[in-house]
Formats: C-alpha cells, structure tokens, sequence
C-alpha cells in the first residue's frame, strides 16, 4: 500500500545509537515506520564520523549542547533513511514527537520520542524540519543521491504503489513492468 498516492515528499529520518543498541526497540521503531505508509527510499546502518556530524549539525556549532551531541552521534552504529510518502516531513515529525522527552512524554504519548526518547541529546531520532533541510541532510549520508532524478525516474512507481519492499535491507524498490506509469 502506498501513501503517495498524489506526490511524494522525502525526508530523512535518523535512529539514534541507544536505539540501535536496543534490537526490540529498533525493531519497533521500524515497525512504525512501516506501519505509517512509509516508503523506505535508501537505507543505511553507518557509525557516524566527526566530520559528518559537524557537517550535519553546524547551524549549532558554539551552542552549549553541540560537543555532547556530536559526541553521542557518533558512540555508535545509527540507521539513516530517505523516506517517502505524501507530506513525509510533517508526518514524520509528528510521529517523532517534540524534541525535548519530557514535553513528549506529557504532550504527545505514543510518538516515539516519548516512548523510547532518554534525554534532550538521547531523543531516539531526528527527522528535517523542511524540504531544503532534507535534501541538504541527504547529501551528507547519500552523497551520490540524486534526488531531482528520484523524482523523475522513482517517484512514479512509488506514487502508484509498484514497489515491493526488502525485509533484510529495509528499503522498498520499484517493480517495474512493460506498462509505463502515468
């Protein structure tokens, strides 16, 4: 079932370390990833580098939690995703829930981040906050990512649901047939 069904948004989503650590709560986590008409566009489990990090993170360079998280961002194996579907970056946002744990345990039960978040650094995810967030992000863990071309080429069958998805590498992938797709 695809939730493209009139354009799709991509966005990136991050499993911090504690959640990989933990094989019941990523696997959960990746349930509800699924479980919400996600398409899972690229996948990738990676332990991140400093300069990555710094790259990824420098709008809070000289702010007073940069250092601890860049630290923690890089103790440890994170799974980063480029999902898709229609509104993926509001959706996903709202699946998160707020940053900061405690709000989300008290103002949005359920989302993720209250369920599996342990502190403000240790919030079980990140997801971009906008379109040129997340083409920004991609290009950091997906440098050879194309994401006009995902559009042009992709975007079609995973608008119209003709795409199977791969258990063992958690990413979906076209099926395509003789029939064009409109």
């Amino acid at each position: 079932m695809s939730n493209c069904q009139t354009c799709c948004q991509l966005t990136l989503a991050i499993l911090k370390p504690h959640i990989t650590k933990v094989p019941h709560v990523f696997q959960s986590v990746r349930n509800c990833i699924i479980d919400n008409g996600f398409q899972v566009v690229k996948s990738t489990r990676t332990t991140i580098s400093k300069h990555q990090a710094a790259e990824f993170y420098a709008e809070h360079e000289g702010r007073f939690f940069y250092n601890r998280l860049l630290t923690f961002m890089c103790s440890g194996p994170s799974e980063v995703y480029i999902l898709a579907r229609e509104d993926a970056i509001k959706k996903w946002r709202e699946l998160m829930g707020p940053t900061k744990v405690y709000q989300a345990v008290y103002s949005a039960p359920g989302t993720i981040r209250a369920e599996y978040g342990l502190t403000d650094t240790r919030n079980a995810t990140h997801g971009s906050d906008s379109v040129k967030s997340a083409f920004r992000e991609m290009s950091v863990f997906f440098p050879n990512f194309n994401h006009e071309e995902w559009f042009q080429e992709e975007e079609p069958y995973f608008r119209a649901g003709k795409v199977g998805f791969d258990k063992s590498q958690f990413v979906h992938y076209t099926v395509k047939s003789s029939q064009p797709v409109a």
